[in-house]
C-alpha cells in the first residue's frame, strides 16, 4: 500500500530531520554552552546531559528519518521530548508562542515519534531493506510506555530544579 509508505516516509523525514537539526544546532553552538544552559535548568551534570541530548537528537533523528531500528530510534526521541517537556517547557503553558515556549511542540514531536515507532517505518525504509519489521505490541509498549518511563527515571536521578528565591 504505497500511500501508507508515502505517509510514513513523510512523517519520518519531518520528525527525524527536524529533531536531528536541533541536535546538530546544539553541537554547532558549543556543547559547553548547552551544558551551562542545562545546568541552569537543573539537569545535573549538565555536560553529560548536553551530550546525551545532542547526540540522541542527531543520531535517533537521522535513524528515524531513514527508518532504521524504528521503534528504538522513535523511543529515543520520545525520551528526549519527555525530558525537554518537563525541564524546559512545562512551566510555560501549552502554546509554543508564549514567553518561554510552551510544551505543545515537544508533545506533538513526541507523540508523532511514538506513533511512527508503533506503526513501523513502512516499506521505504532501511528496516525493510534489512528485514527488521517488528510485529506485535512491543514497539507500542516501548514507545508509549518504556521510553517515557526511562526519561522519568533519568529525571528522578538527575533533575534538580533551581530553587526560586522568595521575593
Amino acid at each position: 500500500m504505497h500511500r501508507v509508505d508515502l505517509a510514513l516516509l513523510a512523517m519520518r523525514l519531518a520528525i527525524g530531520v527536524t529533531i536531528a537539526l536541533h541536535g546538530l544546532n546544539k553541537i554547532k553552538g558549543g556543547l559547553a554552552n548547552v551544558a551551562r544552559w542545562f545546568e541552569s535548568m537543573g539537569m545535573r551534570p549538565g555536560a553529560v546531559h548536553a551530550r546525551l541530548a545532542a547526540f540522541t537528537e542527531t543520531g535517533a533523528g537521522l535513524a528515524l528519518a531513514a527508518g532504521f531500528l524504528t521503534p528504538l530510534s522513535a523511543g529515543g526521541l520520545v525520551g528526549v521530548m519527555v525530558v525537554a517537556g518537563m525541564v524546559a517547557h512545562r512551566g510555560h503553558g501549552f502554546f509554543i508562542f508564549r514567553p518561554g515556549e510552551g510544551w505543545e511542540y515537544v508533545l506533538v514531536l513526541g507523540v508523532c515519534s511514538a506513533g511512527v515507532g508503533t506503526l513501523g517505518p513502512g516499506e521505504w525504509s532501511l528496516d525493510n531493506a534489512i528485514d527488521f519489521m517488528p510485529t506485535g505490541w512491543w514497539p507500542a509498549l516501548f514507545c508509549f510506555v518504556g521510553a517515557p518511563l526511562i526519561a522519568l527515571a533519568v529525571l528522578a536521578v538527575c533533575y534538580r530544579p533551581p530553587v526560586k528565591e522568595a521575593s
